[in-house]
């Protein structure tokens, strides 16, 4: 009965796919980039698993999986839109073991070319009716070294490349390959298919090691791919969102090509005869923003996700696309009748930039502004802190995309009132680029001249999961912008009457795991403009000196002065949430200890020993900075000022 299905569903196909190829094949033009240049600008999500999908809607195991693409097309068509819905960039067609040597299995191997294609046309009707672009990437999976030679492998996968290919794919993924040799093979027989753009991604299934006990490192090294298109690498299926993230910190150090990371939801667990998987979407999208955080350029899906999973990853992570592909010259060209004027010394604009001119220790304390909008207690704590000999207050923008009163309105207010100096905090996420410059000049009327510009949190990470993130553009075009109102003119390239003399600030995190990155962006803000910077908060001095030194090696010392941040743990609690949830923070063991060691006392004397590791971590970095940036946890002054006696 199946057989004879098939055979009608087959001839059916073969006579209407001509017709409807041209209509489903995206347009050839110069303004559709192919997904060898979309996987290089910026972050893209793709989809989930195809096969614990279909089994979670009730097709079981005894079924050849593939084959469905002609016996339940609307079934699989479904799942591709469900998907593509969720906010996938990519989608891989239903054709894993859509190869001769596994169809032979269910005699059907005659059906390769017809399962193929309307795998990839399944997904292309999908992603026509996308209200985004989505590249199809068509799937080839494992084939099992110890049953076929070489060659029959070889002769299998140029066979369904081909037939992937003649259906229009983007790109091709080789997912779950098991070994070096596999993904070697893999190279060796898209020699013989120069034309084709390609994948490659490997199982991980224990710590950071395949199935045949080989690290991602050798798994990930460079290939020697010949005239073969090798577009990206990736990791996926084997293990969880967490057991796989270390392995991600290792394929970036090695691979030289975009990293795709697609986990499991987590381990499955059989219930009532059925295989459960019980990561939440909610639980895998954070560990996407950890993954894009090490340098992944795309994140999917493996066994047990779903388009629940997928949606939230989209929403995750896809506020960093812009953010990460942005243009750091997003000013125009001078108008003819516009002419830069020099700009202010330095050491003029501000109180604390003649003390950083003049290499005055610098003492600072971040304060968070309220939810509210009653700023009285607000301003008594800045007067304390300036009786106290503070230098300046920063103030956060919107701290892990939370919506607090008007920062620039609450630096007016304690300059003025409590009559210290601010450091005011302008991220790039809530407004466009004109809002921003408005802004600025705002800065310019009210006085403010310290301003530290940061990209931002996407808004999926505070409580606000549907606002938009606009991300016009990022710190280092920020950076870039503040140096032309210095010198008089605005963005669009028209002059101003008088130039502003703003001092520019910009984040940077010396712990971070992908740290070619953060030099190379350190380096571009400088370029922008930037003339001091704050650090994410410290706690291993090593890791500061190392970077500063790195940094440092082709100038002869640091170019710009570094504040370092310091966070004084007010507890055990609080020092767990720093080292889990709080991106770029890295704790020691050592003082984790510590603080666990003190855990069941009483929260004073927690907080007495998280003072004490931040007075020692001050020590050990004074001869490398130029001053520091001590947090109030819970608007608490007092430990910041306890910390600073």
């Amino acid at each position: 009965m199946l057989a004879n299905l098939t055979l009608n569903v087959n001839a059916h196909f073969i006579m209407k796919e001509k017709q409807k190829n041209d209509m489903i094949r995206p347009a050839n033009n110069d303004k559709t980039p192919s997904f060898s240049k979309a996987i290089y600008n910026g972050v893209m999500v793709f989809d989930g698993p195809m096969g614990t999908e279909l089994y979670r809607r009730h097709i079981f195991t005894n079924r050849c999986y593939d084959e469905l693409n002609l016996s339940e097309p609307k079934l699989v068509r479904n799942i591709h839109f469900d998907y593509c819905n969720a906010g996938a960039d990519v989608l891989t067609t239903n054709t894993y073991g859509a190869n001769r040597l596994v169809l032979e299995k269910y005699g059907i191997v005659d059906k390769v070319a017809a399962i193929n294609h309307a795998g990839v046309q399944l997904a292309r009707e999908a992603a026509a009716k996308a209200d985004h672009q989505a590249f199809i990437a068509g799937s080839i999976g494992q084939i099992s070294s110890g049953v076929y030679s070489e060659k029959e492998r070889i002769d299998a996968i140029i066979e369904q490349a081909a037939a992937l290919n003649d259906a229009g794919v983007d790109v091709l993924i080789f997912e779950t390959q098991p070994s070096r040799a596999a993904l070697e093979l893999c190279v060796k027989t898209m020699q013989n298919l120069p034309d084709i753009p390609y994948i490659l991604s490997c199982a991980i299934v224990r710590g950071c090691e395949s199935a045949s006990g080989e690290t991602v490192r050798r798994l990930l090294s460079p290939f020697h791919v010949g005239k073969s298109q090798l577009v990206a690498v990736g990791v996926n299926c084997g293990m969880g969102p967490d057991g796989i993230l270390e392995a991600v910190g290792q394929a970036i150090q090695v691979a030289q090509l975009p990293l795709i990371v697609q986990p499991n939801a987590g381990t499955p667990k059989e219930f009532e005869g059925r295989t459960i998987y019980y990561c939440s979407p909610e639980y895998i999208a954070t560990y996407a923003m950890r993954y894009i955080d090490l340098g992944a350029a795309a994140v999917g899906g493996c066994c047990g996700t779903s388009p629940e999973h997928i949606a939230e990853i989209a929403k995750m992570i896809k506020p960093l696309s812009r953010a990460r592909t942005l243009e750091t010259s997003v000013i125009q060209s001078l108008r003819q009748d516009a002419e830069e004027k020099p700009e202010s010394r330095f050491s003029e604009r501000s109180r604390l930039a003649w003390k950083l001119a003049n290499r005055q220790w610098v003492t600072t304390v971040e304060i968070v502004p309220p939810r509210g909008y009653d700023l009285t207690a607000t301003v008594e704590k800045a007067k304390t802190l300036h009786r106290h000999g503070i230098d300046a207050i920063n103030l956060p923008d919107g701290p892990r995309a939370s919506s607090r009163i008007s920062s620039l309105i609450t630096a007016e207010r304690l300059q003025n009132e409590a009559h210290i100096e601010t450091i005011l905090h302008v991220c790039c996420r809530d407004r466009n680029l004109i809002g921003m410059q408005a802004d600025l000049l705002g800065c310019a009327a009210a006085e403010v001249r310290n301003i530290l510009f940061v990209t931002g949190d996407p808004p999926k990470l505070g409580h606000y999961p549907n606002a938009t993130g606009v991300f016009d553009t990022d710190s280092i075009g920020m950076c870039a912008v503040q140096r032309r109102l210095n010198r008089g003119v605005d963005l669009g390239g028209q002059t101003l009457e008088q130039p502003t003399q703003a001092v520019i600030g910009v984040g940077l995190d010396p712990t971070s795991p992908d740290r070619k990155r953060e030099i190379d962006r350190f380096k571009r803000k400088i370029e922008a403009g930037a003339e001091f910077a704050i650090t994410q908060p410290v706690f291993d001095a090593d890791f500061l000196k190392s970077f500063l030194e790195e940094i440092g090696a082709e100038t002869g010392g640091c170019p710009i002065p570094i504040l370092a941040g310091i966070w004084p743990f007010a507890s055990y609690r609080n020092a767990q949430f720093m080292q889990n949830e709080v991106p770029g923070v890295i704790i020691p063991d050592a003082t984790m200890r510590r603080m666990e060691a003190v855990s069941s006392q009483p929260r004073d004397e927690q907080l007495a020993v998280g003072i004490e590791i931040a007075r020692e971590s001050i020590a050990s970095i004074r001869d490398t900075v130029s001053g520091i940036q001590v947090s109030a946890p819970f608007g608490r002054i007092e430990i910041a000022l306890a910390v600073l006696e």
